[in-house]
This record gives structure tokens, C-alpha cells and sequence, in this order.
């Protein structure tokens, strides 16, 4: 069992997902975890709906319209029908936020954060699930709410390890592939949405990783794998190879972004070989 995490960039539009069923394909690893993200930069676009929610509800209608266009200009270009059922299970987890933004009485910013932005790791996963069963690679779309147990504390929850284990022993079928959503979780008292924090999806794929005790967890990216610097600011930089768990801590620390301690840390713990991976040239090594 393995454990592949891609990240909002590798999804941002229907190429995206197209290369991300070619890396399946190109890797052709049989039993997966995939984790993936919201699509592109639409996490900022459902905190733009909660922004509005809380300041100018008049608004909420307009911004959920421009999620909504986002999402179908990609699915009409990935099924040839409008008539596919995702374009109506896309519609409905819509419908689904409005009626929740519409009852929904707590004044907390968190927990109403909680309740909405994830329903961009639910659209996207929909989406790839469906795109990936439409051109004949089989799979099972898993809700992480269903598993990935935690405390209440709305945006940053921490996981309760022993009932998540349970869970995910239980749910995760052993072969093939399942997708399910990075980044969130539900809590252990109501059952309510809750969010795993900053890099909260390459830690949803240690937390699988861990649990299912996975031969290893690979996070695609648009990076040959982790540099010594950052290409942003630097012209010449050097791809590593190898380096071990501490030095990725350190190198976190200081303010590399490629990976959080946080993922590290249930890996460390079983010695899970972590690899990063250009989801543009997926034969190459990476780290």
C-alpha cells in the first residue's frame, strides 16, 4: 500500500487532472491512497465566501456563482456530456453549503470556516474520482470525515489516533485505489466538519500513511523534489536527493515550504520513507 498526496496546483485545471490519471498510469501502482487538495486557489475562494458570510452576506450568492463557474468550465472539459452524473453531485454539494450557510446560527469564525471551506476537497475529489472512473481506472471515492477523527478545535484539530487507526483499518480497502479529500477531518463529539491546519493535506497523507502502515507516501509537486533553496529567490539551486527526517525539520524551520514538521512526524515514528515528486516528469527520483 502506498500513499500519493497532490496538491491544489497539480489539480488547477482539467490538464491538471488529466496528468494526475497519467501519473497513475505512468506509476502504475495498483493500491493507493490518493489525497488530493482543492482545485487551484479555490480554498481562497470559499474563505472569500466565509469573509462575505460574516461581513456582506449579500455577497455570498455572487461568490459561490464564481466557484460554481470555476468547477464546470473544468468538467466540461473533462466528460463530454453535461449529462454526467458528477456535473449534478458537483451541483448538489453547492446546494448543500447554501443550505448549510442558510440554517447555520454560530457566530464562531472557526467553526463556520470549518463547515465550509473543505467542500472545495469535496468537489475536487468528486471530480477526480468520477474523471478517473469515466477513462476505465477504478476507484473508490472515500469521505476523510468518515475516518480522520479529531478534537473541536475548529482549524487546527488535532487527531485522536486511536479511534482514527480504528477507522481507517476498518474503512480503507487494502487493494485498489481510493481517493479521498486532504486537509479535513470531523470531530469526535457532534460529528461536525473540523480542518487539519496549515499543510493540511500532506498530513492527511502521513495520517493514512501511517495508519494503513504504507511502504511509503509520496507528495507530487511542481519542484523536481526538495531544493536546498528556494527558486523563487534564487537563481542556482540543487536538488537533494536524500536527506533524513531531521534535516527536513530543520529545513522546514527555517522557512523551506515543501514539507511541514507536522507531516513528518507520524512518518518518523514508523519510518516511512517520505518522497517528493514532480508531478510533470513522475519517472525521475525526487527525494
Amino acid at each position: 500500500m502506498k500513499v500519493f498526496k497532490f496538491g491544489g496546483a497539480s489539480v488547477k485545471d482539467a490538464e491538471g487532472v488529466k496528468n494526475l490519471a497519467q501519473v497513475l498510469t505512468t506509476t502504475g501502482d495498483k493500491d493507493l491512497v490518493v489525497v488530493i487538495s482543492a482545485m487551484g486557489k479555490m480554498t481562497n475562494a470559499f474563505e472569500q465566501v466565509v469573509t462575505n458570510y460574516f461581513d456582506t452576506k449579500s455577497e455570498v450568492p455572487s461568490a459561490l456563482n464564481e466557484i460554481v463557474h470555476f468547477h464546470h468550465t473544468i468538467l466540461k472539459e473533462l466528460f463530454t456530456s453535461e449529462k454526467h452524473p458528477v456535473f449534478l453531485k458537483v451541483n448538489q454539494l453547492i446546494t448543500e453549503l447554501s443550505q448549510l450557510l442558510d440554517k447555520n446560527k454560530s457566530k464562531q469564525h472557526p467553526f463556520v470556516y470549518d463547515q465550509v471551506v473543505p467542500y472545495g476537497e469535496l468537489i475536487s475529489t468528486c471530480i477526480v474520482s468520477a474523471y478517473l472512473l469515466e477513462i476505465g481506472i477504478e476507484n473508490t471515492l472515500l469521505d476523510a470525515r468518515d475516518c480522520i477523527i479529531t478534537d473541536t478545535k475548529y482549524r487546527d484539530a488535532n487527531i485522536q489516533w486511536e479511534e482514527t487507526q480504528q477507522r481507517i483499518s476498518e474503512v480503507v480497502k487494502k487493494k485498489g485505489i481510493t481517493v479521498t479529500q486532504g486537509f479535513i477531518a470531523s470531530e469526535n463529539t457532534h460529528n461536525f466538519t473540523t480542518t487539519l491546519g496549515r499543510e493540511g493535506s500532506d498530513y492527511t497523507a502521513a495520517i493514512f500513511g501511517y495508519c494503513l502502515n504504507a511502504d511509503t507516501v509520496t507528495i507530487w509537486k511542481d519542484v523536481p523534489g526538495v531544493l536546498n533553496a528556494d527558486p523563487r529567490y534564487f537563481n542556482k539551486t540543487t536538488l537533494l536527493h536524500h536527506i533524513s527526517y531531521k534535516e527536513a525539520i530543520e529545513l522546514a524551520f527555517y522557512g523551506a515550504s515543501v514539507i511541514h514538521p507536522k507531516t513528518l512526524q507520524p512518518l518518523q515514528r514508523k519510518e516511512i520513507p517520505l518522497h517528493v515528486k514532480s508531478f510533470y516528469n513522475p519517472t525521475a527520483a525526487g527525494t
